[in-house]
């Protein structure tokens, strides 16, 4: 049995070493280029996710202490609201809704209500959203300086980023990987009304008078 073979020619030669080189570099883009470039691309993406959250917390930071120094500030304002008698608490609801109205989503929770001689504390807490911490801030301050006497208590902020939904309109907002986020703030604070028994009419629910 004869094996057939011949050796190939100069045109033959050169055109496998081109189809060598053709499928090494396919070979190289397939494998080393694509896989490297969405690396690189997906680490930029974290680079800046991470620059975004930063500047987020420092700006977090910065609205923070200018509430604080703002709310510390008025404090004397709060000597100038007065202790309607007791039970004012059907105002102060009211008080609250017309306030919080702005806010984009509120709840509002009353806890039992506490006597000390002619003294009423009516203790409640609420959780209110936001698309700003300027617009936090006036509902902060809007119920610091209500005509009623209210001690604000313990607040907490907290931010987060909410995807805009297909079609909706946002203003504001910031973009990530082509879609757009706007800001949602969050405060949760508890808070006390005071109340007078002078001129006041006792009731089922008027507790029992601790300091007696």
């Amino acid at each position: 049995m004869k094996v057939l073979s011949r050796d190939f020619t100069v045109r033959e030669k050169v055109m496998l070493i081109i189809l060598s080189l053709i499928l090494l570099a396919l070979a190289y883009y397939r494998f080393v280029y694509i896989p490297c470039n969405d690396a690189i691309d997906k680490a930029h993406a974290d680079r800046d996710m991470l620059q975004m959250e930063l500047l987020g917390a420092m700006t977090k930071e910065a609205q923070l202490r200018k509430m604080k120094a703002e709310l510390d500030s008025l404090g004397e304002l709060q000597e100038t609201s007065r202790m309607d008698s007791y039970n004012n608490s059907k105002a102060e609801l009211s008080l609250l809704n017309g306030i919080l109205e702005s806010a984009d989503d509120y709840a509002v929770s009353f806890a039992n209500v506490t006597r000390d001689g002619d003294q009423i504390r009516r203790n409640f807490s609420l959780q209110f959203t936001t698309g700003s911490y300027d617009a936090a801030e006036q509902i902060i301050a809007r119920l610091a300086e209500s005509e009623y006497r209210c001690l604000i208590g313990d607040m907490q902020y907290s931010k987060t980023l909410r995807r805009a939904a297909e079609g909706e309109t946002v203003a504001g907002g910031q973009w990530v990987d082509g879609v757009r986020y706007y800001d949602v703030i969050t405060v949760t604070a508890t808070a006390t009304f005071f109340e007078t028994m002078y001129g006041g009419t006792p009731d089922a629910g008027l507790p029992a008078d601790r300091a007696s």
